[in-house]
């Protein structure tokens, strides 16, 4: 088990990476008319199969649904029903996650444009018994990767590394014949992939 994975630090073409991903900001608007019931979202450049979603700041999802068509996202929500407090949209895409937040005050809505956030999401590709990883953090966030090898349908933890102050987190893993879990911790949140070698 110890010579399962060898871990190669090759450049990937992290410009592919880089060009498939499409900032937040600048592309949602928000429409909030005074005595208005519903608060209008508009998303530019989003595809069939993206989510949309609105979560209060505890990660309870409140309303979530699936874009069915590619190009511009339209929709209007009755925000001003929620109870007082912090909310925000999520869109997640193949490999960001966008957040927006918003303040709901006595039946007012308003949004948080300023905190903004794009969270990167990993990119894993397999190319026979090589695994490519990939994750771009802007801020340096701290990585933790974490690989199971599948032995008698229990998941068994074969490698694992924590990547700190990297702005493009870049690893290669040879597999040997099995399935594996790669789980990569990062922004709070976890990623897992299947491999099946």
């Amino acid at each position: 088990m110890k010579n399962v994975i060898t871990n190669t630090k090759k450049g990937i073409l992290a410009v592919a990476l880089l060009a498939t991903v499409s900032g937040f900001a600048g592309e949602a608007k928000i429409l909030v008319k005074k005595d208005s019931k519903k608060t209008a979202l508009v998303l530019n450049h989003v595809k069939k199969g993206n989510q949309i979603s609105i979560k209060d700041t505890n990660g309870l999802v409140l309303y979530t649904e699936l874009v069915e068509i590619t190009g511009i996202y339209k929709k209007g929500f009755d925000l001003n029903q929620l109870p007082d407090g912090d909310y925000f949209f999520e869109v997640e895409k193949d490999l960001e996650i966008n957040t927006l937040p918003f303040t709901v005050t006595a039946n007012e809505v308003s949004i948080n444009k300023e905190n903004e956030e794009t969270l990167f999401k990993p990119f894993t590709r397999q190319e026979k018994d090589l695994v490519y990883v990939t994750k771009f953090s802007p801020n340096n966030e701290t990585i933790q990767v974490s690989v199971y090898a599948n032995h008698e349908d229990d998941f068994q933890l074969v490698h694992s590394e924590k990547i700190e102050d990297a702005q493009i987190m870049e690893r290669i893993y040879k597999l040997e014949k099995g399935n594996y879990k790669i789980v990569i911790n990062s922004n709070n949140k976890e990623y897992t992939t299947f491999i099946n070698n």
